[in-house]
Formats: C-alpha cells, structure tokens, sequence
C-alpha cells in the first residue's frame, strides 16, 4: 500500500528593489490519517479449505502494537472471547470453527466461551505481524478473518484495534454425500407440551436442522447455510415450511419429507410433526437501526419494538456477529448494552437478536449494524 504525504515546494519571486516574496508552488496538504487494516488475504478473495496463505496486516498510524491475533469464524456466527494464544481452552481443537454451538453451551453453563487464535504474530516474524495462516479444512461458503492487534499503552495498559475481512473459502475435494444430522424419521413435538420460554416444539415454530457433507478428502463440513450452496423443499408445505437463510417453521400437524441439496447430491429426511394444534404466529424480532457513535459512548441496543401476534412475553436472545469481541451485558433483556471501544478509524459491529414467545415459537435473526468513529 503506498500513501504519499503533501510537499511544500518554495519559489522566491523577486520584484521592484528586490523585494522578494515567498510563493507557494504546490497545494499544502495534510498527512493523511489511516488505521490497522488486513491487506492479505483481500476482502472478497476465494480460497481453498485447508490452503496455506500468507496474512499481511498494514499498521496504518497504529503506533505500539506488539501483538496480532488472526481468528476464523463462518458468516454470522457469534463472535467469541478472545483469548491469548498461550491459554488452553477445552473447548477448543486444532482445526474447529468457531460456531453457534458453543455460544449456545455458553448462554447454557454460563462458562466463557474462548476462540483460539489461527495466528498469533510479532514484530519479528516474516512479515511481521503476519506469516503463514491455515484456512479452516472444515470451511465452506463465506468465512470471516478477523484480525485482532493489542497496543501497549505502557502504565496505561493496552487497548486492541482490529479489521475483518469476508473470504470465499471452496474445498477442492467433490461432495460424495449430504445428509441430515439428526434421528429419522423426525418426530416434532408432543400434542398438549406447553412451556413458559421453553424449547418446546409448537406452531409457529421457527428452527434450523443440522446438514453436513462428506468430501472426498474424507472431510466432512457443516452446509446447512444456503451460503454455502444448499437448497431446501418441503413435500408439504402445510406441515413445515421453508424460510430464507435455511431456517424451517412448523406451520400444521402432518407429515412431510425435507430434501437438501448441494453440489448436485441430495438427501431427504421425513418428519412428523405432532404439535399442540393451538394457533400461534411466530415473534418479530426488531434490533433497532443502524447508527454511529463515537468511542467511549455507551451503547444500548433496543429490542423493544419485537412483537408477538398474541401479544405474549418474548424471550430475548442477543449475541455479536462481527467486530472485535466486546463485554455485552443484559443479553437475555429487550435492551443490551456495550461501551464503544476505542477506534483508529470508523469500525462496525453488527449485533444478532431473536426473540421467543411464551410457546416456545422463535423469531427470524435480526440485526442492527453499530458504526464506532474515533
């Protein structure tokens, strides 16, 4: 990357008795102001499971940075605790993704949730700060590089700044089989089952099942996300509907037969759906709109304008989906909050919320983006 800073050329013009006058021959122009940024691998570029590539970071302006984390996770996957590369976390295995599961264990257990870092990088390392990353062998579809670097600031302390970057990440290896992870047939639901914010099968229900594919170099990698090429049907879409983003909702009793398919392989899965026949409608999550604010700010995010057709209690369910990790509290409440870290230049933070009602019945993921200035 090459950035040029202004010059300020001089010319002595001389007129009458000699009387010089000081011109300026160029436009003075500041020195631009920049940040931390990935510059390799390239937002947008394509790459293969299990690749080698070189990560280069530009520190931009960034003064004292001693230390960059790299982490992986898949598109819209909660974003876990950092954690220092020499920590051990039982969670973690070489090679694992970050996903929702764990973000799940954690709301569960309350124990924290660690993503392990990919790279770990210094001033003296080639190139420094970067070197050679591994491209999760399980990824497929789009995958988020975030890129975390740690300032000392002395007596101070330290503070992070960070960049993210989208990649395409295609095995090389062909799909042999697609397949549903879960029991078969599908039983959904116990006729006459209520529960007060359980997760409880009910109409209106609105869930995800669990699609992995094996390849030919013997991995087998998650596709339930539509992002990575799969396609849903329903036999009966009075029973169980399809919705975008691969998500299913249980809209009648019946039977019907789920079919996947991706990279020209198909599997099917029947599914008996015997819910309490009570209507319900499912919940509408509302996160709130898009802002910017400055870094130091408290933050509150909103979900009180999420509605229940019947008008019931809601659940609610926060988690954060890009940026840098950041201490979310009241994650469970209709308005969480955060303190806008600090910044190098303008960074977003996209935050997920899904609300639940009384019968169990779950609400499409909403999102609502937060601009961080300096």
């Amino acid at each position: 990357m090459t950035r040029k800073t202004g010059q300020i050329h001089h010319r002595l013009r001389c007129r009458g008795l000699g009387i010089c006058l000081l011109a300026l021959g160029s436009i003075v122009s500041a020195e631009p102001v920049w940040a931390f940024k990935i510059v390799a691998p390239a937002d947008g570029a394509t790459l293969k499971s299990g690749q080698t590539v070189t990560a280069r970071v530009d520190l931009g302006a960034d003064t004292g940075i001693v230390k960059v984390r790299y982490y992986w996770y898949r598109d819209q996957a909660d974003t876990l605790v950092q954690q220092d590369d020499s920590d051990a976390s039982p969670l973690a295995q070489p090679d694992t993704l970050a996903d929702d599961t764990y973000s799940q264990q954690n709301s569960i257990t309350g124990a924290p949730v660690v993503a392990v870092a990919a790279l770990s990088s210094g001033f003296d390392q080639n190139p420094p700060f970067g070197g050679l990353l591994n491209v999760p062998k399980d990824a497929v579809g789009p995958m988020r590089l975030l890129a975390v670097a740690e300032i000392s600031r002395g007596r101070l302390g330290t503070h992070t700044v960070f960049d993210e970057v989208i990649i395409e990440v295609e095995p090389e290896a062909a799909l042999q089989t697609i397949d549903f992870e879960t029991e078969k047939p599908l039983q959904l639901g116990r006729s006459g089952q209520s529960s007060a914010f359980g997760h409880v099968d009910s109409m209106g229900k609105i869930f995800e099942l669990p699609v992995v594919g094996e390849f030919a170099d013997g991995v087998v990698r998650p596709l339930a996300s539509p992002a990575s090429g799969t396609t849903y049907q329903s036999s009966n879409p009075a029973a169980i509907k399809v919705l975008s983003g691969g998500m299913l909702q249980i809209v009648g009793n019946g039977k019907t037969t789920l079919t996947v398919a991706n990279r020209g392989k198909q599997a099917s899965l029947d599914v008996n759906v015997t819910v309490n026949d009570e209507p319900n409608e499912p919940p509408v999550a509302d996160a709130g709109r898009n802002r910017t604010v400055k870094a130091g700010t408290k933050v509150k995010l909103s979900g009180l304008n999420s509605r229940d057709a019947e008008g019931e209690a809601l659940y609610y369910s926060w988690s954060q989906v890009r940026g840098s990790k950041v201490p979310l509290l009241d994650v469970n409440g209709p308005e969480a909050s955060f303190q806008a870290p600090h910044v190098s230049e303008p960074r977003t933070y996209r935050f997920k919320l899904r609300v639940t009602d009384k019968k169990g019945a779950d609400s499409l993921p909403a999102f609502v983006d937060v601009t961080v200035e300096p």
